[in-house]
């Protein structure tokens, strides 16, 4: 925790706690096991490899919770003729605006 120290008549600074971050004393805190608690998959076996398990559910064509890979989203400006249309658009503006069309303040 972060305390205020008085380093002259005054003046004050932050002390901050510069301690190193904690680590795991395993030799690869990192990496994550592939093995799992025995759990039973469709097809009615217990597996404790999650890899085998993933690849069994992606045989019988499902999909694990969270690991789906979403349509990325497209923009609507992204279309080819959206350059176009927003020109248009602002030159009907223009052009009404010109013509003495005001909005209406609510």
């Amino acid at each position: 925790m972060d305390s205020l120290i008085e380093v002259a008549p005054g003046r004050f600074r932050v002390a901050r706690n510069n301690a190193p971050v904690a680590r795991s004393d395993l030799p690869r805190p990192y990496v994550i096991s592939d093995t799992m608690p025995p759990t039973e998959q469709v097809d009615g076996r217990y597996y404790t490899s999650k890899r085998e398990f993933r690849a069994v559910g992606r045989a019988h064509g499902l999909i694990e919770v969270g690991n789906e890979k979403p349509k990325p989203k497209t923009r609507a400006t992204a279309a080819p003729q959206a350059p176009r249309q927003r020109r248009e658009t602002f030159r009907r503006a223009v052009a009404r605006y010109r013509a003495g069309e005001r909005p209406s303040r609510s």
